[in-house]
This record gives structure tokens, C-alpha cells and sequence, in this order.
């Protein structure tokens, strides 16, 4: 069980990251320890008087204190992977048990005027986004939502369904990939509209002719001249004037080398970052279609991009070495080291900028392909859909389909075909299960679209234009009452029915806003012009004299009916699709378990 292993992977990092602890302590004491031993032989090496051991000593301790130094940063980079990577597995059990998931729930995506999001819970807390979504960049995050607030064409969906299966088998990758990009989580940059302004900066046209020419050569020409000072006739005051040059140069245009670094500077890290996540793309055999054609646009004549990134990288954090005012003196003063950073990340800019860019949105649909191919790992008992080619022949056939956010313990799966009929008319009681099950159909049909496993064990269906009217909300910001919604909404539908005929709708108790008889003879007037436009889709109703529609429109409109059992006064729901027109209602049962007898009116 994939839970079992996820448990497993928890408790192995868990003492890895103990393990990396005590290994990181203890080299901090051996780097404190370098410092104070190393100061005393010196000060002791200094009282003798003895040069050569002196020289000897400062290297060693230079040489044990850099090594320290990189042994340090590599094991916190080794710690951060394991506490990243620690996080990832958590959140799948915290998920499983709480539906609290550390990624975006999608909440910016909530719009109540979508076709169908809004009332299908797809964004939000404890919604469908929450449930599938492991995308930590915001791009990858609006990739995934994109695949949910609209269906593709049937092929590309397919290739989809192909490069999710591989994804899924491969547990080790998928996990190293969704660490890598775990950082990204609260980021406040988002890097690639970040480099895309940086690049289209005026400051990005840094540099002369003269420029360009002389800053290369200027730690050569500083070379021979001391050299020459040395062993042919000293000019030391010269060197002293060309160095003084070389600052003062800097400094005035340290302003422009100034607003060049402080707004890239912050993303060297994030930078270096995202290539460990290239690398894992870029370094994977993939079979699926679908995954080699992402991948093939990760190169630049042949060369992983992975490397421009590291490049990049490199690049901004060495221009960062100015903010060190000696530091950045010295260099500037032997090598131009301003001008000479500068001017390399102008090349390289001039070399990579499309492909980078386009580098971040392959990482998106990664991510994307990376959430769905964990919900098909998570759930392996549900079922990958067939699409079908001609949604005015091909019917819906969902077997033992339930709902994907209810815990399976609590689901109660159903059968469901249209191929008798174009128009289902489901009546029932209150809280029997008619506005879960339209939602089930339809939450299922969102997955299917995206290329997502459904929960269901056979489910096929055409690519439907998915509309649906179901929770209806007044407005007191555009003073707009229940009723005038619902028209808005309905009349939505109908245009939308009218224009498209590969649409299919989910209506769920329309005309709520007024009163039973205009409700009934609304409601009917509606479906018959649904009916007469040749709509596809669902209705329920609590108004069981709408039933009788199937037998005005036979092979057009079936009844179908979710009831209930009350056995000692209690009444006990099985959520079980049934066909036909519901006979029993509950609503007088409901008010008498809160003291109203409506019987004894």
C-alpha cells in the first residue's frame, strides 16, 4: 500500500535528519575549533620567529577552514533536500487524514460565474484543487488549474493519461522532483515574470565597444606590469595610477552596476534551485510521448538547460561579492570585477533568454503531470477514463462511480448510463443523494478532462461542454435577489445549450427563488426547451410532477430517484440510484423530528 511506504519514507528521513544534525554540529566545533587552536600557533609560531613555519601553519589553517566551510554548506544542503523531502511524504498522510494539504488550495480560481467550478467544489478548502494539487510554483499552480476549468482535445488528453501512467510507477523520481521544488512554497517572486521585466531592462544594454574590449584584458595588462616591475624596471607608480583608474571607473557607475544587482541578486538561489529540478527532468529516460516532447525543449544546441540556469546562477552570486565594500575594492581594482559580471550575464542573457523562459512553463506541466500522477498512485483502485470521439452518439457508461472527495468509507458508489435517453430527471427526498450524485457525475467528467484518474471503475464519456446550475447565490453587491440569479444563470444555460450542442448540463432544483406553482411551471417550461434543443444532461427536482415528462418525451427523458427507508421512525438513507420517479418524500419526517406535526394541521 502506498501509505504503508509513505510511512516508511517518514521514518528513514526522520533519522536522517538526526544523523545530518549531529554531523553538522559537530563540524561547526571542528571550524571553531580550527579558529582557536589555529590563532594560538600562530601567536605561537609569531614569538619564535620562525617565517617559514609561520607561512606553512596559515595556509593549513586556511586550507582546514575553507574545507569546513564547504563540508558545512554541503551538509545543510543535504539536510535541506531531507526535511523537503520529509515535508512531501507528511503531507500525504496529513492530507489523507485531514484533507489539510500544505500546497495552494486554489482559492484565487473560486469565481461563480465559471460553467461549473463553483459548484462542483473544484477550488477552494477541502475541494478537488486541494486534493490533487502538488505544484509549488505558481506556474505550475495555474497549469493545473487551467486543466481543470477547461477540457482539450481527446488526443491530447491521451498523451496526458500516457505521461501521468509513466510518472506514477516512477515513485523515487516523482518525490525528488516535487522536493526540488518545494521552496517555491510562500516564494514571493514569481521568477520567470521576475527575469522576464529584468530582461527587457534598459540596464541590460550595459557596456561599450571600449568596454567590452579593454575590461578582459585589464587583470593581463595589470600582470605584465608587475611582473615587469619585478624583473625589468619598477612602475609600480603607474600600476598604483591604473588601479586608482580601474576604482574610481567602478565607482561611477556603481549606481548603474548597482540597480543591475539589487534586482537580481535574489535570484541566484532560486535559480540554482530550479536546475536540480531541470536536472531530474532533463536526466530521465522517458517513454511517453507526451514527457519527450517536454523534455526535448529543455536543451539549447544539444546542451541541458539545467547548466544555463547553474550558470546564471553562478554569474549573479559572483557580482554579489561587490556588496563586500574591501572585497569588492580589490576586485574591481585588479579585475574590473563590476563591469566584468556585468557584461557576462549580458551575453548570457543574449544567449538563453527565450529558452529559460520557456524553461519555467516545461517545469509547470511537470508539476502539473506530477499532481495528477499522485492522485492515480494514491488511488489505485480508481479508473482511467476512455474518452469517446462523438458526443452526439456516444453516451456517458459509469460504473460503480462515486464521489472523489467523499473518504471511501462514507462513498456509496452508483451505475449510470445515458444511452436510453438524453435528459436524466432525478426526483428524491431532502438529503438523499440527488445533488451529489450531479455533482459526482460531474466532478468525475472535471478529472477525466484534466487526464486524471476518476473515481469510478469503468467511466466513459465524450469530451461535453460541462455547464451546470446548482448553487445559486444572491448578490447584495449588485442588488441582485435569488431569483434574478437564478434567471441569469438559467437563461446561461439555455444559450449556451442553444449554441453548442456538445454541451451537458447539471441543473439541480431550478427556480428556487419563487413560488411552487411558477417553480413547477417554469421548471417545466425549461426542461421542454432543453428538450426541444436536444440538450444533454441532468435534472433533479424535488417536484415529482415533473416526472411525467418521460412519458410525454420517451427515449429523450428517464426518470431516476434516490429514497429512503424509515424503520421505527428513523429514516436511513442507502444513496442507491434507482430507476423511475421517487413515491417517498421525507420533508414531513424532517419537521417532526424538530416538534412539527404537519399531519395534525
Amino acid at each position: 500500500m502506498i501509505y504503508n511506504k509513505y510511512q516508511d519514507r517518514i521514518q528513514r528521513t526522520k533519522e536522517e535528519i538526526l544523523r545530518l544534525n549531529k554531523a553538522i554540529n559537530q563540524n561547526s566545533f571542528a571550524r571553531l575549533f580550527v579558529i582557536i587552536s589555529g590563532g594560538a600557533l600562530l601567536f605561537y609560531l609569531v614569538q619564535k620567529e620562525n617565517l617559514l613555519l609561520l607561512f606553512l601553519a596559515v595556509l593549513t589553517i586556511v586550507f582546514l577552514f575553507a574545507f569546513l566551510v564547504r563540508r558545512q554548506s554541503k551538509l545543510e544542503k543535504v539536510h535541506a533536500d531531507a526535511e523537503a523531502f520529509l515535508r512531501v511524504n507528511e503531507n500525504e498522510i496529513t492530507l489523507r487524514n485531514t484533507r489539510r494539504t500544505i500546497y495552494n488550495d486554489g482559492a484565487e480560481f473560486e469565481d461563480g460565474g465559471h460553467q461549473y467550478t463553483a459548484d462542483l467544489d473544484v477550488f477552494g478548502q477541502f475541494s478537488l484543487f486541494s486534493l490533487v494539487n502538488r505544484c509549488a510554483t505558481s506556474l505550475g499552480i495555474n497549469k493545473l488549474a487551467g486543466w481543470l476549468q477547461c477540457a482539450t482535445t481527446k488526443v491530447e488528453i491521451e498523451e496526458r493519461q500516457k505521461a501521468i501512467a509513466e510518472i506514477t510507477e516512477d515513485l523515487d523520481w516523482s518525490q525528488k522532483f516535487q522536493s526540488r521544488l518545494l521552496f517555491n512554497i510562500g516564494q514571493k517572486i514569481e521568477v520567470k515574470s521576475f527575469l522576464l521585466r529584468y530582461f527587457e531592462g534598459s540596464s541590460l544594454t550595459f557596456g561599450g565597444r571600449f568596454m567590452r574590449l579593454y575590461v578582459p584584458i585589464a587583470p593581463f595588462i595589470l600582470l605584465v606590469g608587475v611582473l615587469f616591475s619585478l624583473f625589468v624596471m619598477p612602475i609600480w607608480t603607474v600600476l598604483l595610477l591604473l588601479g586608482l583608474i580601474h576604482l574610481f571607473w567602478t565607482l561611477g557607475l556603481a549606481g548603474k552596476v548597482g540597480l543591475f544587482s539589487s534586482r537580481i541578486d535574489k535570484v541566484g538561489q532560486i535559480l540554482a534551485a530550479y536546475a536540480e529540478g531541470l536536472a531530474l527532468v532533463e536526466e530521465r529516460t522517458f517513454v511517453a510521448t507526451e514527457n519527450q516532447r517536454l523534455q526535448q525543449q529543455l536543451s539549447v544546441d544539444g546542451k541541458p538547460l539545467s547548466g544555463a540556469f547553474r550558470e546564471l546562477s553562478k554569474l549573479i552570486n559572483n557580482l554579489d561579492a561587490r556588496n563586500n565594500m574591501l572585497m569588492g575594492a580589490i576586485l574591481n581594482i585588479i579585475l574590473l570585477w563590476d563591469f566584468k559580471y556585468v557584461m557576462k550575464i549580458v551575453e548570457w542573457k543574449s544567449k538563453y533568454e527565450a529558452d529559460i523562459l520557456e524553461a519555467f512553463d516545461i517545469i509547470a506541466e511537470f508539476e502539473a503531470l506530477n499532481s495528477l500522477a499522485i492522485l492515480k498512485r494514491n488511488h489505485p483502485s480508481w479508473t482511467t477514463p476512455e474518452l469517446l470521439s462523438n458526443t452526439t452518439n456516444d453516451k456517458i457508461v459509469a460504473v460503480e462511480i462515486a464521489h472523489p472527495l467523499i473518504p471511501a468509507v462514507q462513498s456509496v458508489a452508483n451505475d449510470y448510463s445515458n444511452e436510453q435517453h438524453r435528459i436524466a430527471l432525478i426526483t428524491g427526498s431532502n438529503m438523499a443523494g440527488k445533488s451529489t450524485f450531479l455533482r459526482t457525475i460531474g466532478i468525475n467528467a472535471v478529472l477525466a478532462y484534466a487526464g486524471a484518474v476518476t473515481c469510478a471503475t469503468v467511466f466513459k464519456l465524450p469530451i461535453y461542454n460541462l455547464i451546470s446550475y446548482m448553487r445559486i447565490r444572491d448578490s447584495l453587491n449588485e442588488s441582485t435577489s435569488t431569483f434574478k440569479a437564478e434567471l441569469d444563470r438559467m437563461k446561461f444555460i439555455l444559450d449556451t445549450v442553444k449554441q453548442d450542442k456538445d454541451s451537458f448540463f447539471l441543473i439541480d432544483e431550478m427556480l428556487r427563488g419563487t413560488n411552487s406553482v411558477d417553480k413547477y411551471l417554469g421548471s417545466r417550461a425549461i426542461i421542454r426547451k432543453l428538450i426541444a434543443m436536444e440538450g444533454k444532461g441532468m435534472v433533479a427536482t424535488h417536484d415529482l410532477q415533473l416526472a411525467s415528462l418521460e412519458e410525454e418525451n420517451i427515449g429523450r427523458v428517464q426518470n431516476y430517484h434516490f429514497d429512503i427507508r424509515v424503520e421505527e421512525g428513523e429514516m436511513l438513507f442507502d444513496y442507491k440510484l434507482k430507476n423511475g420517479r421517487c413515491t417517498i418524500f421525507n420533508a414531513s419526517l424532517l419537521l417532526k423530528g424538530i416538534g412539527i406535526d404537519v399531519e395534525s394541521i
